[in-house]
């Protein structure tokens, strides 16, 4: 059984389900290859939360998918921690704007947007695993387990950065192992966090603590490898305890409310963004350092832009508007990777004289009003 669309989205993730839903809205006909789709989870509390930028939120919301059942926090403030009493501070008041981010968790954005696919009725939703893809001068093809064949105009890799898209593509990658994990879990808290996130980075590593609604957080520590199984093996309260000294006691006494877990980290990049009737993008394309909170705001970026530039109606796969796209993004990328990487390595330092700059950069820049304004301007968008 054959099938055309002009766009097929591999991956039904945060970036792949908002792209088709975006694409959906417009002259295309879409569809959306998830094998397993989401469903609003029993669990209380997911582990995997992220940030999300003011402009990111409001075009998530105007794609219907910034609502129930979205749970999220806005974040009214930052502080930002040295390792040597350098201080960086963010205030969403200072800055004319009501709020700095927003955070929610993974899951249940994810089924919201899946939400909004069904009301939008738009979009084909695929439930099957592809199992090869077929590369052609007049379009693409994918073979599904089931048997059936679904061409397109343009085949979109939106299937996390493990890719099975760009892996049936051959397209390489650069990498950098930072020999660190993100540990991940949620906590309530004594002390109400006032919408504020935290920041430090130590020696061991950067933590942060990022609001949830009521007096709860959710926490990124970026460890060190071989610390990881030492901080995962801590029974609950010395988990807690450990994550409440660490932070100095921001919000007093934590309580832990979901498990504790680890994910590699490493800096990706895909050698090919483009070709004629392919697009990766989101992690497929490249990942960052998650101390800057940017990897899933550079997707939904990505996802942005690419509607933008498709607007015009046409082939979606002409490999000219796809190469400006990947041009107009890849300073973006290229920036946020130099950047995260960069404070990575500085802070993981232990010279006394990096040590000392690192710290009066902090402070430096909290002087300086101008520069934290470009600063929130960038992380606003």
């Amino acid at each position: 059984m054959n099938e055309r669309y002009d766009a097929v989205v591999v991956g039904g993730g945060l970036t792949g389900t908002a792209l088709a839903l975006a694409l959906g809205a417009g002259p295309w006909r879409v569809a959306l290859i998830e094998p397993r789709p989401p469903t609003v989870s029993d669990v209380a509390w997911d582990p995997r939360v992220f940030a999300f930028s003011p402009a990111n939120v409001d075009w998530l919301n105007g794609l219907g998918g910034w609502r129930d059942p979205v749970r999220a926090e806005p974040v009214r403030a930052m502080r930002i921690h040295g390792d040597g009493g350098g201080r960086l501070a963010f205030d969403a008041l200072d800055a004319g704007v009501p709020e700095l981010a927003w955070i929610a968790e993974n899951g249940r954005l994810q089924a919201a947007l899946w939400e909004a696919l069904r009301a939008q009725g738009r979009v084909t939703t695929i439930a099957e695993r592809p199992a090869a893809a077929v590369w052609g001068g007049a379009g693409h093809a994918l073979l599904l387990d089931d048997g059936r064949r679904i061409a397109a105009d343009l085949l979109v890799g939106a299937d996390g950065a493990h890719s099975w898209l760009r892996q049936q593509a051959g397209i390489d990658l650069a990498e950098e192992d930072y020999r660190q994990s993100g540990v991940v879990a949620n906590f309530e808290t004594e002390r109400p966090h006032r919408g504020i996130a935290f920041q430090w980075f130590r020696r061991d590593g950067v933590l942060a603590w990022l609001p949830l609604p009521g007096r709860r957080i959710s926490i990124v520590w970026s460890t060190r490898a071989e610390q990881v199984a030492t901080r995962l093996a801590w029974p609950a309260e010395e988990f807690a305890r450990q994550v409440a000294e660490a932070g100095g006691h921001a919000l007093g006494q934590l309580g832990l409310i979901t498990p504790p877990a680890a994910f590699p980290l490493r800096r990706r990049r895909a050698r090919q963004w483009v070709r004629p009737g392919l697009v990766l993008l989101g992690d497929a394309a490249h990942t960052v350092h998650p101390l800057a909170g940017q990897g899933v705001n550079l997707g939904f970026r990505d996802c942005r832009l690419l509607v933008q530039m498709l607007a015009g109606g046409g082939n979606p796969g002409a490999i000219g508007r796809l190469e400006a796209y990947a041009l107009r993004r890849v300073e973006d990328v290229a920036s946020m990777q130099f950047t995260t990487g960069g404070l990575k390595r500085l802070f993981n330092n232990d010279d006394p004289l990096l040590a000392w700059l690192r710290n009066a950069g902090l402070d430096l820049t909290d002087r300086q009003d101008w520069l934290k304004q470009a600063l929130l301007r960038h992380a606003l968008q």
